[in-house]
């Protein structure tokens, strides 16, 4: 298992548009893959779930661990970590 914490920049958050591109973006992955509120504190959850990652409300500035675990870990961790830090082009 492999994990990284990182902020989320874009003005929005984690709101519909940019938390579907993140769940097709897991989904590429064969890796069990969660996102979790480090700042809340909160529970990770499935990160290939919109409804949960809408559920999680993810607001600009919240500091965010992706934790992936299984046989394309680090290739999931990498791509994630890169989209959550390139502001999802907003």
């Amino acid at each position: 298992m492999v994990s990284k914490q990182t902020k989320i920049i874009n003005a929005t958050g984690l709101h519909a548009r940019p938390a579907s591109v993140f769940v097709a973006e897991a989904k590429k992955y064969e890796s069990k893959v969660t996102i979790a509120n480090v700042d809340k504190g909160s529970a990770p959850v499935n990160a290939k779930s919109i409804m949960m990652i809408l559920a999680a409300g993810l607001g600009n500035g919240t500091t965010v661990e992706i934790a992936c675990d299984g046989a394309d870990e680090a290739a999931a961790l990498d791509a994630l970590v890169a989209l959550v830090d390139s502001g999802f082009g907003e």
